[in-house]
């Protein structure tokens, strides 16, 4: 009996530490070592800049994510880590500095237990796989976390030292992709982590925009992205198809890395690791400002992350059967009309045309895409750009998800007004999280106004929704039926309602030239004919 109050007070103690370990507060120790968040005065917690993998600089470079080094006492994470060196000299996206030392992962969460297992949304940034941040103030986390769901984003490999690759590579191990292999290991840390922060593990869907987008549609056709993600919403983005047809052949991306270190007087990969990180950008810029759908590093068939061409995958049924959420903004083809089919007169158009899509199927193709005057062949130059690059394999995903039993919701983004004139490619990305920042692509100088805001409310609402159970519907807002056979698909305009959308006829003709969901070897351009530089 006399060791009653010793036992007592090991029992008070335990259950006074377990309580402690439920509570999300500002310092959480992770495997790694312990952090230091910081909460806004709306209750939302924030932690920015924490390291996901070991820095890829040295030998690390071109070799896949490594696991991080464990450090002594409180980190503090308070700030944004260095976003990934950019392709772009004059990437648009602000502070903070670049850097190849760049994975980090950023969480927001407005939790107060680590029990209560809020939904958890994972934004994968976009930028053409060449430049970007999770650090643009137009994806802060804070107002989708203040609707219960705890939100994540990071940085991963962008351009030459994200994506190339070369023969001696494959010799030193699964190469390639190593920005998609940074994305997969940073959707392992949340696995392994975000219950520290108040999330689901088992609850986890991914987001993302342009590149964002399709990264999630390569991915989920990734037998290594199994168990990573329970469901996926894709704005604007698909399969990284584009007018030059489907993902790189491996032979194809081997030929432009071996171009590029030829162009650098690099006979080996040893060669290419020790020039200066910043060097090798400068170079690839070249790759970049040519046409990219031909020139500049991105995801390309590896046979390790991307086994084949994602939609062939996805036709076989052999893609991630989760839930999808996923549509294309009214005029995608803003930031894309100068790689579009020349178009000068309407007969050029058509010229152009029978090249690409053969003499055969010019009349169908006129059907769909009309060029009876010089105007009208300028708009349908401008649709088909559009399509090829981003709506076309958007629609694409919806009909393959759809095929494979999974639940389905598809959109287009149609809205206008002073703030956003246009609904261009990357408009709609303010509203999903709140922030209405300024609509800087299609010249927008005008604030936010109340329809802008009731959008973006209606916006979050959906997101938020589907990430907590794979169904957009809820109260106060309007129906949203599941994309059916009728193809209906939700408006995000001046109303929001479903209705099929007027382009599927564009869309089906196009994907007549799928071949096993792989589109036309003779659009493709080999990459040796374009990758040297001007002497």
């Amino acid at each position: 009996m006399k060791n009653k109050p010793l036992l007592a007070a090991i029992a008070l103690a335990s259950l006074h530490c377990h309580s402690e370990s439920l509570d999300v507060g500002d310092v959480i120790e992770l495997e790694t070592g312990a952090i230091r968040g910081a909460r806004d005065d709306t209750g939302v917690l924030s932690f920015k800049g924490v390291p996901y993998a070991a820095p890829p600089i040295g030998d690390r470079r071109w070799r896949a994510p490594q696991p991080v080094a464990a450090w002594s006492g409180v980190r503090d994470a308070t700030q944004f880590g260095a976003r990934c060196l950019s392709a772009w000299e004059d990437d648009p996206t602000p502070a903070p500095p670049q850097s190849e030392d760049c994975l980090t992962v950023n969480v927001w969460t407005a939790a107060a237990r680590e029990d209560d297992a809020l939904p958890v949304m994972v934004w994968i940034h976009g930028g053409g796989f060449q430049f970007g941040t999770s650090a643009d103030p137009s994806t802060d986390g804070t107002r989708l976390a203040q609707r219960g769901v705890v939100v994540v984003s990071f940085n991963y490999r962008v351009g030459v030292l994200g994506f190339l690759a070369h023969p001696e590579l494959d010799r030193e191990g699964p190469s390639g992709n190593y920005g998609l292999q940074d994305q997969l290991a940073a959707l392992r840390w949340v696995k392994t982590h975000i219950a520290k922060f108040g999330g689901d593990p088992g609850n986890v869907t991914v987001f993302g925009e342009s590149a964002g987008a399709h990264a999630i549609g390569i991915l989920l056709a990734s037998p290594l992205a199994a168990g990573l993600m329970d469901r996926a919403i894709g704005q604007s983005g698909a399969f990284w198809d584009s007018e030059h047809g489907s993902l790189a052949t491996l032979d194809e991306a081997h030929a432009r890395g071996v171009a590029f270190a030829k162009r650098l007087g690099a006979d080996s990969i040893t060669a290419l690791r020790a020039i200066p990180a910043e060097a090798l950008n400068a170079q690839a810029t070249w790759n970049f400002t040519q046409d990219p759908g031909i020139t500049a590093f991105g995801p390309h068939v590896d046979g390790h992350v991307v086994l084949e061409v994602p939609a062939a995958r996805y036709l076989r049924g052999e893609q991630l059967r989760i839930p999808l959420l996923a549509g294309w903004n009214d005029v995608e083809d803003l930031p894309f009309r100068s790689r579009a089919l020349p178009h000068g007169t309407a007969q050029e158009l058509r010229d152009a045309a029978q090249r690409t899509f053969g003499a055969d199927r010019l009349p169908e193709f006129l059907v769909h895409y009309p060029a009876d005057s010089d105007a009208q062949a300028q708009q349908s130059a401008a649709w088909l750009i559009g399509d090829l690059d981003i709506s076309q394999q958007t629609w694409e995903w919806l009909e393959l998800q759809r095929a494979s039993g999974a639940p389905v919701f598809g959109y287009e983004f149609t809205f206008t007004s002073p703030y956003v004139p246009i609904a261009s490619h990357l408009v709609d990305v303010p509203f999903v999280f709140g922030t209405m920042t300024p609509q800087l692509i299609v010249g927008g100088d005008a604030p936010p106004g109340d329809a802008d805001r009731a959008l973006s409310d209606t916006i979050m609402g959906y997101w938020v929704n589907f990430a907590t159970r794979g169904d957009p519907n809820g109260p106060g807002l309007p129906p949203w039926p599941a994309y059916g056979d009728q193809g209906a698909l939700q408006q995000l305009g001046a109303r929001v309602e479903a209705s099929p959308s007027p382009r599927a006829a564009r869309f089906r003709f196009l994907s007549s030239f799928r071949h096993e969901g792989v589109l036309p070897a003779a659009w493709r351009v080999l990459p040796q004919e374009v990758s040297s530089s001007p002497e």
